[in-house]
């Protein structure tokens, strides 16, 4: 299920496209990490069986985005790893770049039998973007399915 005030879901001809709303950009990413896994499943369905804890670095915020997303990818294709929550997300500005730090929390998709349908395949560059605006950041991500 979507939550409006968290992501949304737009029109993309062969894709999956969203947008992801948060008050800071800590938010707006871990949104962003709601919006990838509830393509494939309802993530408040999943149980938190699993904590992981992920560490990322980049020079820009997008390759950040890309990076933080493709690492959740990566536990899915490896690990069958399904996302239920981030529990903590907290992003600094270092003198190169970005450092992120995350706690998530999931559970393996075979404990899902029928409720997790399709794949993500990656995530991409196209249309990605980072906007920062009076009231919030808005992420916009396109993922390969």
């Amino acid at each position: 299920m979507e939550d409006s005030t968290k992501f949304k879901y737009l029109e993309h001809t062969a894709d999956a496209k969203f947008e992801a709303y948060g008050a800071n950009m800590d938010e707006a990413f871990k949104n962003a990490a709601l919006a990838t896994f509830n393509i494939i499943t309802k993530t408040e369905n999943v149980k938190p069986e699993i904590e992981k804890e992920i560490s990322v670095n980049a020079k820009r915020d997008t390759s950040l985005l890309y990076d933080f997303i493709e690492e959740l990818l990566f536990l899915l294709d490896t690990e069958g790893f399904i996302l239920s929550d981030v529990k903590d997300l907290k992003i600094t500005k270092i003198d190169d770049g970005f450092d992120l730090k995350a706690t998530i929390t999931g559970d393996d998709y075979k404990n899902y039998p029928g409720e997790v349908h399709g794949n993500i395949k990656s995530i991409t560059y196209n249309d990605m973007s980072i906007v920062e605006h009076g009231n919030g950041w808005t992420l916009t991500v396109v993922v390969d399915l």
